[in-house]
């Protein structure tokens, strides 16, 4: 929907100006101009005697034929050959999507030096395992990452895809649903099909997390997802399980906008707060955001409070 002005009809009676009450319209070379600041409310329209001012519906979207699309997709994120946890969360959760929908459940599984490890994933709940096992994608990479997602998206339709909303989640996934001319609902924390539809119910937090809001895509395909870390139960392995391991070329002469030149591992003893699986929180603020999401929340100075909690575990440990 837009609202534009007839040059050739606009007399510059200034009439618009008045009756737009968001102050959206100005003159400009001796023409009335719709500015950014319009909601398209259409009072303008209204009030434009000489029908110099028109409201146009914009041409809908093709209709994408819901019924072609089939299947439910992770992206199984791997660290230096390692399949991280969250994927095994995702596997987990899309094997009760899966099910509900009586399809099958896929894993991608991008990087290098990673074959031996397709059967693990597998084991812990997929169907089918895509693996892009190529030099060129042993370090991430946004645009070689996207690529090969698409590209295997394009070809096989799958309805679902989930990722972890992880650096790299959040990084290439966006540009994966913006070349496949789809929704993309971020940070979930639960997931469900609607018995009716049969739509992806997409629920995350929203407005600070005050509300809970749940999300869905009707009208396109496939249904996109970013899963918060830790939310969701991991995938129970069962090394009985068979399955298809379907290998896929990657072909890196693709337009790579950007290059890694060195991978820098983080140094010390540090400890990755999204892999916990109790968080300690000490907060100032009773209504601190982060007692929403900590096992144990604590009211009180840090400066006080860790000392004594050092003392009595390490009096506990003996």
């Amino acid at each position: 929907m837009s609202v534009k002005v007839i040059p050739d009809k606009c007399t510059a009676c200034e009439t618009c100006l008045s009756a737009c009450p968001f102050g959206a319209i100005e003159m400009r070379d001796g023409k009335a101009f719709i500015t950014e600041a319009c909601t398209m409310c259409g009072a303008c329209v209204e009030a434009c005697e000489f029908k110099a001012i028109e409201k146009t519906e914009e041409a809908a979207s093709p209709t994408v034929d819901l019924s072609a699309y089939k299947g439910v997709w992770v992206f199984a994120e791997q660290h230096n050959g390692g399949i991280s946890s969250v994927a095994l969360e995702l596997l987990g959760e899309g094997r009760k999507l899966a099910d509900k929908k009586k399809t099958k459940l896929a894993a991608v599984f991008l990087g290098h030096g990673i074959h031996n490890k397709a059967q693990e994933l597998i084991a812990c709940g997929a169907d089918i395992v895509y693996v892009a096992d190529d030099p060129s994608l042993k370090e991430f990479n946004d645009d070689s990452y996207a690529g090969v997602l698409t590209a295997l998206a394009r070809q096989h339709k799958p309805e679902i895809i989930l990722a972890g909303a992880t650096a790299i989640g959040r990084s290439f996934f966006p540009k994966v649903a913006s070349s496949l001319y789809t929704g993309l609902t971020a940070d979930c924390t639960v997931l469900d099909i609607d018995a009716e539809t049969g739509h992806l119910h997409q629920t995350r937090p929203a407005f600070g997390g005050n509300i809970m809001a749940t999300i869905v895509t009707p009208n396109h395909r496939p249904q996109m997802a970013t899963v918060r870390h830790k939310v969701m139960k991991p995938a129970p392995r069962n090394d009985a399980r068979t399955g298809e391991i379907i290998d896929v070329k990657y072909d890196p002469s693709g337009d790579l906008r950007t290059k890694v030149i060195k991978t820098v591992e983080e140094l010390g003893e540090t400890v990755n707060i999204c892999e916990a699986d109790i968080i300690v929180a000490i907060n100032k603020d009773p209504d601190a955001p982060i007692f929403s999401v900590a096992t144990y929340g604590i009211v009180g100075d840090v400066h006080e409070v860790l000392p004594i909690m050092i003392r009595k575990i390490r009096e506990m440990r003996g």
